[in-house]
Formats: C-alpha cells, sequence, structure tokens
C-alpha cells in the first residue's frame, strides 16, 4: 500500500507542476516539488525493493533520476529544457505508477486499475501543490494569484473526475454484491465519500473564495486541512481495493 501511495503522490505532483507559468513562479517551487519527487521515489525503491521486475525497476529508476535532473535544471540560470524534462519525468511517475498498480492488481480490469491510480494521483497532486503554493505568497505577497487558483481549479476538476471513478467503481460493485452482507463496506462508505469528497469540495469552495479576495493565508490553512482530507480519503479507498471491494 505505502508505495502505491508514494508513487500516487509523486505522480501527482509532477503532473501539478505542469499547470503552472514558470514566468510566475518562483524557481525555488518548481526546484523543491521534484526534490519531494525524488525523495517519494527513493522511499518507493526501498519499499520494492527484491520484486525483480525488471521493467518496474526500469521505470521507477527512470522517474528517479530524471526528477534530480530536474531538480538540478532548476537549479541552473535559465532554467534550460526544464518543460521538457518535466513532461518526462510525469510520464516516467505515471508509467511507473501504472505498473506497480498492475503488478498487485487481482482480478480488477487493468484499464479501471488504471483509471483509478491515475485519478488519484491527479487529486492527491492538485491538492498538495495547491496547498505549498499557498506557501508562496507568505515570503512574495505581491505574486500573481494565478498559479493558485489555477491549482485550485484543477483541484475540483480532478476531484469530480475521482469520485466519479469511485462511484462508477461501487455501482459495479453493487451489481454483483448486497450492501447489506458486507460489513468492511458499511463501515468505510461513509468516510470514503464524506472525509474523501464531500469534506474536501465544501473546504475547496472556501478556499476559492479566500484566495479571490487575496486572503492567500488563510485559503492556505483551509488547503491544509484539504490536503489531510484528501490523504485520510484515499488511504480508505486504498484499504477498500486491497480487500477488493471498490476504489
Amino acid at each position: 500500500m505505502l508505495p502505491i501511495f508514494c508513487l500516487r503522490l509523486a505522480s501527482g505532483l509532477t503532473a501539478a507542476l505542469l499547470l503552472l507559468p514558470a514566468a510566475l513562479v518562483n524557481p525555488r517551487f518548481f526546484r523543491t516539488q521534484f526534490l519531494m519527487v525524488f525523495g517519494l521515489g527513493l522511499a518507493t525503491a526501498i519499499f520494492l525493493r527484491g520484486t525483480g521486475d525488471l521493467w518496474l525497476s526500469l521505470a521507477l529508476g527512470g522517474m528517479i533520476l530524471l526528477a534530480f535532473l530536474v531538480s538540478l535544471a532548476w537549479s541552473l540560470e535559465g532554467a534550460p529544457a526544464t518543460h521538457v524534462l518535466g513532461v518526462v519525468t510525469a510520464i516516467a511517475s505515471a508509467a511507473t505508477l501504472c505498473l506497480t498498480s498492475l503488478q498487485s492488481a487481482n482480478e480488477a480490469s487493468p484499464g479501471r486499475v488504471v483509471l483509478g491510480e491515475l485519478s488519484s494521483a491527479a487529486v492527491l497532486g492538485t491538492a498538495t501543490t495547491a496547498m505549498l503554493m499557498g506557501h508562496s505568497y507568505l515570503i512574495a505577497p505581491s505574486m500573481s494569484l494565478t498559479p493558485l487558483l489555477r491549482l485550485v481549479l484543477a483541484f475540483f476538476i480532478t476531484l469530480g473526475i475521482r469520485s466519479l471513478v469511485s462511484g462508477i467503481g461501487l455501482w459495479l460493485w453493487l451489481r454483483e454484491h448486497s450492501l447489506a452482507a458486507s460489513d468492511e463496506l458499511v463501515l468505510f462508505l461513509p468516510l470514503r465519500w464524506g472525509i474523501g469528497f464531500v469534506g474536501p469540495a465544501v473546504l475547496g469552495i472556501m478556499a476559492w473564495k479566500t484566495a479571490k479576495i487575496r486572503s492567500t493565508q488563510s485559503a492556505t490553512g483551509i488547503l491544509y486541512v484539504v490536503v489531510i482530507l484528501i490523504f485520510l480519503g484515499e488511504l480508505v479507498g486504498q484499504v477498500l481495493l486491497h480487500n477488493d471491494l471498490l476504489y
């Protein structure tokens, strides 16, 4: 569970960075984000050591190397080739996540597994990056609101996609099982939807409105709670998936 969660977050962080206009964001932010991805990749490598899967090892090694190279590139004047390297790193991260998930999947459809993992990565990445972006306004209060608002908007979109994927998973599961016969589902389902979807959606609206009036510190505080709820919701979803229930 932990390796997949680390890869979800790493993949989401790299993808979320592609939404940011480099001209409006301090290069230090990009460098720090890619160092986080580098650290998450190393942690995943430790968790997955000894698996013996060649393609997975190559993909993970490539992701770690690329994240390190991009972080170095953002340290150089002019940040050469950072956009291209960032796109390649995002692709490598997504590929590593999909390979790891498919390797541990039981009888689930590969398409559903990939869609579930990528949608989870997207909502984790946009929520976390938006929260971290909010911190940038503490040291650069006059910075344009465009990066923060763009990330919050992307969070709403990814949260909607993630809830749709989870809803389809629930519907497909209920076609073959009874809700009353599953104690696990009765216990975890309200947590999954309340903590993982409803709570973040409400708080996300609050963060959007506070950011629009340039109350960036308040928006960042709200986004902190959003990230916590998203993390908890996705962990509950991973427990359900681990027990062959749904996403």
